[in-house]
């Protein structure tokens, strides 16, 4: 079976290389990016800026390849790539929270930008609490060291080998 995606836009960020990125957007809480949605999507649009956030899905196109075990960047242990969010994935397919700033124009302004200037934009849904938050009670092994990820960034531990 082949499946085919459409970019719908692509994220206008800082963020040029991969090297010393934030590696989630609880550490990039202050950067701002912009999604430019393609002319033909922009109709879509419509209604999105009543919310405060949205789930954006994105084609990480400068990952190479996969791994089934990878050492994520808050341990230094392998795990298997499905317990990560390692880029290195069967199916290069991103997925991010962000704070929607506004909506003007075919723009999209964002808050909490974790990805490279350039990438493709699959799919916006917008964030809705009662949909999408749940109460966790299991972190595997992120236990005690996910609350250091406002401070971790990226190296080059996941570009091609």
């Amino acid at each position: 079976m082949e499946i085919n995606f459409t970019p719908i836009g692509y994220f206008k960020t800082p963020f040029t290389k991969l090297d010393n990125m934030p590696i989630q957007p609880a550490g990039a809480k202050n950067i701002e990016g912009i999604i430019e949605i393609l002319p033909e999507f922009q109709e879509g649009l419509t209604d999105l800026d009543g919310f405060s956030h949205i789930i954006v899905l994105n084609y990480l196109h400068q990952s190479k390849g996969y791994k089934l075990m990878v050492m994520p960047f808050l341990d230094d242990k392998l795990h298997g790539v499905f317990a990560t969010r390692s880029p290195k994935r069967p199916n290069s397919i991103g997925l991010s929270v962000m704070e929607l700033v506004r909506v003007e124009n075919g723009k999209v302004y964002v808050r909490g930008v974790d990805v490279l200037n350039g990438t493709p934009v699959l799919d916006i849904k917008p964030y809705v609490a009662d949909f999408d938050k749940f109460e966790a009670t299991r972190f595997g092994w992120t236990e005690g060291k996910s609350t250091t990820v406002s401070t971790h960034r990226s190296d080059d531990r996941f570009l091609d080998d």
